[in-house]
Parts: C-alpha cells; sequence; structure tokens
C-alpha cells in the first residue's frame, strides 16, 4: 500500500459508526479509501446507512492525526500489512463479510495452498484437554496444517506449543498491537512462533488487550480458518464465541466430548447436543470429515488428465478448483464469472462425472 492509501484506510478505522462492514461499503462505492474523503457530501449521503453523525467524522481532522501518527508507527517498525483487497489477505477470511479492513502481521508465515485449522478451549485446561492437544497436533502432522488459535492461557498456547514441537506454522491472532504480548509469561514463545507462522491482528499499537477486543479478535480466527475445533470449553467462554462465528460463516466446527459431570466439558457437550459441532474423538475423524484423506499430489505436479469430456462452463470450474483447491459455491460462481444457479446444475452434473467430490461446509474440491 501507498503511504496514503494506508493513512485513508486507518482514518476510516478510528472514525466511531464506521466499522469495517460500512468502510468497505464506502470503499466500494466512492473507489478508493482516499476518495471516501474526497467525493462530495450530496454522493455520500446516497448510500445507505451512512447519517449525519457519519459524515461529520469523516472530515474531522483529529481522525487523520491520529491515522498519520499509527501509519509513521508501521512504517518506521517495517509492520507488514494486509489490506482486505491484497491477494495476501487470509483468502478464507477475504468471504467474510465483517473481516478487518487492515490486518498487522508479525512472523514467517506462508498461507497459500495450505490446510487452515483453528484450535480453541478454555483458559483452564485439564489433563485430559492437554492430552488431546498433544494428540490432536501429533496426528494432524504428517498433513502440514497451519495451526491458528488466540495465544491465551490454556488451550491456546497448549495447542500452539504442540504445533511448534511438531514443526507446523502456527499463527497467533491477538486482540492489541503487535508491539506487546498478552499474557507476558508467552514472550519467551515468540521467537519460535514467529519463525515458523506468528503473530496476526487487526489492532493499532495503541490498542490494549481489552475483553470487547478478545470477542472482535474471535472473527478473525473463526474466519481465516476452514475449521474451527474445541477441545473443553466451560458452559460459557470465549472459544463458544468462536464456534458461533465459525457457524455463521458456514464453516466447520467440531468438538471433542467430555464426561457429562465435568465441568469444561459442559460446553462441548452441548455444541455436540445442539448439532452446532460435529463430535470428533480422534484426528481421523476430523481427516475424513474434512476430506483430507483423499488428498494426494501428482508425483510430476501435473494437472490429472480427465478422460471424460466437459463442457465450457464444466472445465472452467475444474480448473479452477484445481488451482486453488477446495472452495465454497459462491467463491466458485465469483471468480469463474459463472451465475451462481449455473454453478449449483454444473457442480452436480461434475459430481455424477466424477471430476469433483462436495465436501463438509459447503465446499467442492477437483478429484
Amino acid at each position: 500500500m501507498t503511504t496514503n492509501e494506508l493513512v485513508a484506510v486507518l482514518r476510516l478505522q478510528c472514525i466511531p459508526n464506521i466499522g469495517d462492514v460500512t468502510a468497505k461499503k464506502l470503499i466500494a462505492h466512492c473507489g478508493s479509501p482516499m476518495a471516501v474523503f474526497s467525493d462530495k457530501r450530496q454522493l455520500l449521503e446516497k448510500i445507505d446507512g451512512i447519517g449525519s453523525v457519519t459524515l461529520r467524522g469523516l472530515r474531522d481532522a483529529k481522525y487523520l492525526k491520529m491515522a498519520e501518527a499509527e501509519a509513521k508507527y508501521v512504517q518506521e517498525q517495517g509492520v507488514d500489512v494486509r489490506y482486505f483487497l491484497d491477494e495476501t489477505y487470509p483468502k478464507y477470511l477475504k468471504h467474510c463479510i465483517d473481516g478487518p479492513l487492515l490486518l498487522f502481521k508479525r512472523g514467517n508465515m506462508n498461507l497459500k495452498g495450505r490446510k487452515i485449522i483453528s484450535v480453541v478451549g478454555t483458559r483452564k485446561i485439564t489433563g485430559y484437554g492437554t492430552a488431546l492437544c498433544e494428540q490432536l497436533i501429533s496426528d494432524l502432522a504428517p498433513l502440514d496444517p497451519i495451526i491458528v488459535s488466540g495465544y491465551a492461557y490454556g488451550v491456546d498456547i497448549c495447542v500452539q506449543k504442540a504445533a511448534i514441537k511438531h514443526g507446523l506454522q502456527t499463527i497467533g491472532c491477538l486482540a492489541h498491537g503487535l508491539n506487546q504480548t498478552y499474557p507476558k509469561v508467552h514472550s519467551k514463545f515468540n521467537v519460535a512462533i514467529e519463525a515458523n507462522g506468528g503473530f496476526l491482528t487487526e489492532f493499532w499499537s495503541t490498542s490494549n488487550p481489552e475483553r470487547e477486543h478478545f470477542l472482535r479478535r474471535n472473527r478473525i480466527i473463526a474466519g481465516m480458518t476452514e475449521a474451527t475445533i474445541v477441545i473443553e470449553s466451560a458452559e460459557k467462554g470465549g472459544s463458544l464465541v468462536t464456534a458461533d462465528i465459525a457457524n455463521s460463516y458456514s464453516r466447520d466446527v467440531f468438538a471433542f466430548p467430555g464426561r457429562a459431570q465435568d465441568k469444561y466439558s459442559i460446553g462441548c457437550n452441548n455444541l455436540i447436543k445442539q448439532q452446532k459441532a460435529h463430535m470428533i474423538t480422534h484426528a481421523a475423524d476430523l481427516i475424513f470429515m474434512l476430506g483430507w484423506e483423499l488428498e494426494a499430489k501428482e508425483e510430476n505436479g501435473t494437472q490429472k488428465q480427465l478422460f471424460v469430456s466437459l463442457e465450457n462452463n464444466e472445465q472452467t470450474i475444474y480448473d479452477y478448483l484445481h488451482k486453488e483447491g477446495k472452495q465454497q459455491l459462491d467463491s466458485i460462481a465469483l471468480e469463474c464469472k459463472i451465475p451462481v444457479f449455473k454453478v449449483s446444475s454444473t457442480l452436480l452434473n461434475m459430481e455424477m462425472k466424477g471430476v469433483i467430490r462436495p465436501l463438509p461446509g459447503k465446499l467442492f474440491e477437483a478429484i
């Protein structure tokens, strides 16, 4: 991003009454972040949901000064910034309407073409939960997934330490700026995580770890991954919020069951009972339900030769799925420039021909 673009997006972020959804609407309507601040008032008033309070905020110089100060910090510190329209922005999160305008990154992560899952749970992890974390990551390690969590006490740090142990990329989604670590005791793991993974946050350097920030952070954990796994949870807790958000994004949610009397299994048991999560007891369940065991790379890296005849739309969709991996119907329609109603019938025909397969979470992949 140019400096002017960065300042404009940061300015949108700090204006009251402009959240991620409204900001994206403004940018789409005006054509660029900078244009939002140069378009005439009469044009902006025509945008649904833009009132007088918002318009005053767009003209308030104090938000410009705040944005310029943060942009200066970002550039001086060499912070890696991911804009929601960039190719480097997490692809799953890009399809979430309330995904952050900007993500600030620190570390050495590579998300392209990778399996990405989030693992969450209680901060008061038990011995049972610790054993589940260790076994889950150990069993998943041969498939080399990226493990996303919140870097908090309990399940978060347990699963991220297990990922480091098995040489997997792991990403900590933070509820504060990159210039600090919370809890501070986890600072000793920063170097190891940054070497193979890293940290993501939408929060500025001036942001502290406050309760509402953790709730906002949870949508990134749920949104940037193809599935969320809950290890242990009490009847109420942040991991259940993450599970609900994942469900709202049509992502798969999995939960490990526990004994009915155990305090930190109630949340998982309720997710399963209410059909908000698939029950799993081993990594093999997760692998099967996500279709991972069916994935095999061609030995020579070339595209599989098809021995069936494909129509134009079918070939377009097959080529896209072969290149990009598992995708949802809406993404297929958007990227292949085919109307959704045609994509639905085309996918059915392709499934009958045996060239694609449907997967949990409304996903499709090439065979």
